[in-house]
Order: structure tokens, then sequence, then C-alpha cells
């Protein structure tokens, strides 16, 4: 049989499905995307609302990552780097704190930010150094414990802890304590350290678009959900049969296949609410952290601080909420416009728009960097991908899209691309 002709099906345009299909592709396939959606990206997409570029979470991208420069053109994503550092919002004052070797203009807030003692200074640089010398194989197979129980064992102080490292960190991993893994925070750490954090000019769903129009021979079927996945063939909801010799689940598998229902995935979830305001109360594209364990605030961000392809009349701001709360939509509204003029000195803010995302971030133990192609495989005929199979990361995304490929690849008997075959990282 023409390795075209073989019935390769892909559940899920996420970040993964799209990888997938661009190795099957690669090596001679013309796979098909089954997407419950009506576009790619999965938890990767964009709004325009008022002509605002809202994205569904606040989300960057992070330079460094090896699968992203190994997919993504970063020229033509126009990508707009933040400054290394954050604006901290204490006491109802701003300090900035940065990595001055990095960008100069950040050397003197941080000095006399007052934030943290010289030992956490010290701290900082020691870990800095530790972790351009320890390769991401080193990280995910060191012994797991809480970020927390890691910073507190690098010596940092309190103070630092739970000005700079919660607010910070919990903006990421989606959770309050700091209880995430202290392999996830050194790989953050490290991919921080050696690129940038950054958003393609026209949105965080630039990224599923850019790798969807790099697909020359894949069939996409939106707005069509599967509800049962087996060897040889995909039920959809409809009650369409879709025949298969292989198929690659790229979303939660525990819903479609019968033998992993008890196996179902544990995940973080976040908000993040949309304002309109008359101007920026930070003037650097930092992201502002609420250093206050009282305050509902976790991170906030003015987008028009990097340019966009697309912006409104005044100023965007994003406010992200990982605390569990019980408040109404319009008491929630309140609470963060109140909680932003009393401590961020934030006034004038217009509600535009408010997402909930309850998969946000899957709950993951036993952190792994990459997996075999072998590894994916579930059955004769199904493979997993999806960062649920590593950890919570677009890195993680692509890395699993990838390995699941390889595995049909290898599973057909193929000779893979040798492109797909070189060290991700080195």
């Amino acid at each position: 049989m023409e390795k075209e002709a073989y019935k390769i099906y892909i559940v899920g345009a996420g970040i993964s499905g799209l990888i997938a299909a661009r190795v099957l592709e690669d090596n001679g396939y013309h796979p098909e995307i089954v997407e419950a959606t009506d576009r790619v990206g999965g938890r990767v997409k964009t709004d325009i609302v008022n002509g605002y570029q809202l994205d569904h979470g606040f989300q960057v991208l992070l330079t460094s990552y090896p699968a992203a420069n190994k997919y993504l053109n970063y020229e033509l994503l126009a990508l707009q780097k933040f400054l290394p550092g954050a604006t901290i919002f204490t006491k109802g004052k701003q300090k900035i704190i940065g990595d001055p070797l990095r960008n100069f203009s950040l050397l003197f807030p941080t000095l006399f930010s007052g934030i943290g003692t010289f030992s956490d200074k010290l701290n900082i640089l020691k870990l800095n150094n530790r972790l351009k010398k320890k390769s991401l194989d080193e990280i995910f197979n060191q012994p797991e414990t809480t970020t927390l129980a890691h910073l507190q064992q690098l010596g940092f102080s309190d103070e630092m802890i739970a000005k700079f490292f919660k607010p910070f960190f919990s903006g990421i991993f989606l959770e309050p304590n700091l209880q995430a893994s202290n392999r996830m925070f050194e790989f953050v750490y490290k991919m921080f350290g050696e690129g940038h954090a950054a958003l393609p000019k026209a949105g965080i769903e630039a990224i599923p678009k850019q790798l969807q129009s790099n697909l020359q021979h894949t069939k996409f079927h939106f707005n069509t959900r599967a509800i049962a996945v087996e060897d040889g063939k995909i039920t959809l909801e409809d009650g369409t049969v879709l025949e298969s010799h292989f198929t690659i689940v790229a979303t939660e598998a525990s819903s479609l296949i019968s033998n992993l229902k008890s196996q179902e995935i544990a995940w973080k979830s976040c908000e993040t609410l949309f304002f309109e305001t008359l101007k920026q109360t930070i003037s650097k594209p930092l992201i502002g952290l609420a250093a206050d364990n009282t305050l509902l605030i976790n991170n906030i961000f003015f987008h028009n601080s990097l340019p966009t392809a697309s912006s409104g009349a005044n100023e965007l701001l994003s406010v992200t909420i990982v605390k569990p709360h019980n408040l109404s939509d319009a008491f929630l509204i309140q609470k963060v416009q109140e909680e932003l003029q009393q401590f961020c000195g934030i006034t004038d803010c217009t509600f535009l728009k408010k997402y909930t995302i309850p998969k946000a971030l899957p709950n993951l133990q036993q952190l792994q960097y990459s997996m075999s192609p072998s590894e994916t495989r579930l059955t004769t005929q199904v493979f997993l991908a999806g960062d649920v199979q590593l950890n919570g990361s677009l890195n993680a995304a692509m890395l699993a899209g990838e390995a699941a490929a390889l595995g049909v690849i290898e599973a057909l008997g193929s000779v893979v691309n040798p492109e797909h075959l070189k060290s991700e990282y080195t």
C-alpha cells in the first residue's frame, strides 16, 4: 500500500496533534485530524474583542524551548519579547526586580527594590549558574519534591519566596502554594534564563495557525467530536464510524478509550479577566505580580506594552486568578477592580471578557521531559500524544506529538525522516 493510502487519524487539533501531522507528512503520509471545535489550537487560542487581542488565558512562549525552535518560525511569528523581570506590587507600591545581566536597565531598580536579602541575590546567581550546566535529562531525572520545599532547601528567605517566587510561579503552575514539581520549576527557570518570554504580534493563536499553514497533505474535520476510539475505528458523536489503520489521540484519552476510564487526568484551572483601561501603570513590558497572600489577583499584564497586530482604542489589561473562590461573576469583577485600585493604582477599568479555563494545565506526577516512540503506543493501533504524557508545557505537547507520530511510523516499518531523529537538546 502507498503511504498516502493509509488511514491515519489524529484526534485533536491542538499543538500536539498539529506536530504529529507535520511529522507524518514529512515522512510521506496524509493524516486526517478530527477536531471538536471550529479551529486549530486547543487551549492556545486568541479572540478579537473591541479590537483587542484576548488570548485564552495569559500565555507566553519561552523562546528557548527546544521543540519550539525546531518547529516554529520565530521571525514569521514576529515575536515580541518581555523584559526579563517583573513589577511587584507590595503595600500599594511598585518595585521592579529582574536580571540586570540580560538587561542593564533593570540593574538599579533591582538593587534598590528592597526585595530579598543579599543572600537571596547570591542564591539566585548560584541557581542560574547551576542550571546553565544542568541538562534537561538531569533536571527531569532528579528526585521529585515540591517547588516550595526546593526553594527552602536552596536557602531562599521567606520574603523572597512570598514576594517573588510564589506570585511569579503561581501564574505559571496555576496553583497558589508552589506545590508543583521541582523538576518543572527548574525546567521553566532554565528556559527563562536561556531565552525570553515572548508573544507573537498577532496573539498566542498565531502559533497553531502557523503550524496549520505548514501542513500540505492533512485533511481537517472541524466541529467533529469523537466519542470513542478503538483499534481500527473512531466513533463520532453523530454515530458516524471512521475506519482507521492507526489513531493518535492528541487530547485527553480517558473519555474516549474504555480501558482508560479509571485513569482520568486531574487538571489545574484558572480564570483570566480582561479590562480596558485609560493608561498603563507599568511603563515597561513586565509582568505585574501581586505579592500579598490575601489578594485574589495573582498577576497582571498590560498587553499593549508590546506591539500587537490588533489594538483597541485604549489599553488592554489581563488579570489572572489561580486561587479557588465561590464568587459570582459580578462579585468577582467588582472584587478584582477593587484590588486593582487599592493595591496596583489602576482605576477606570472597563470589563471586557472573562475566560474560565477548567483544563488549563494537567496536574501530573513523575514528570518526564521526553518519551520514546514505543512508549506512546497504547494498543496495536492507538497511540497517545498531548502534554499530559510528559509535563504541562508547549514544549512537551510538541515532543509528545512528535513521538506518537514516530511510533505510528515505526509500527508501519517505515524509514523515518532522519531530521526527526536529531537530538532535541544539546
